[in-house]
């Protein structure tokens, strides 16, 4: 996972390494088509989005899912992530934007995923991802958007 994010520190880099661990390990949990590990990294109450518009609610209902997905037409996938932004919102928040990719067996040849993640940290201190909306980028759409209403193009970062 590449972690070279605009970052908009409010906290020790202690906590960015910590947000940046969690990512990671639901990557690996993906890519290891472990959907317990995966619902792990979700608080018990989490919202999950997918790309299709389909809603799961809370750690293991997100697990259970994604192990039949992993079973299914996603067994053998592999996930890659970029951070694209981090930014904390007080000492125990933060929302991550990522764009990403799922490939069969290998990296996949182009992110055309957004996904935007709200973090928080548990009473223990450890992380867990509280929400998480994923967006299928659509680049030709975009551009095509941008040369008609220049105004619609983000400002640069």
């Amino acid at each position: 996972m590449n972690t070279t994010a605009r970052t908009h520190p409010t906290g020790d880099d202690a906590d960015l390494a910590a947000i940046r661990a969690l990512l990671r390990r639901s990557q690996e949990a993906w890519n290891a088509g472990d959907g317990t590990a995966y619902g792990e990294q979700f608080t018990e109450d989490a919202t999950d989005v997918t790309y299709v518009g389909t809603v799961y609610r809370g750690g293991p209902e997100i697990g259970r899912a994604h192990q039949a997905l992993f079973d299914g037409f996603l067994q053998g996938t592999r996930l890659d992530l970029e951070i694209t932004d981090l930014r904390r919102h007080g000492s125990d928040t933060a929302v991550v934007v990522t764009r990403g990719g799922v490939g069969k067996g290998r990296r996949p040849g182009k992110l055309d995923k957004v996904a935007t993640y709200l973090v928080v940290r548990r009473p223990g201190g450890d992380w867990r991802i509280a929400a998480v909306q994923k967006t299928r980028r659509r680049g030709l759409m975009e551009s095509v958007s941008f040369r008609l209403q220049p105004a619609t193009r983000p400002a640069a970062r």
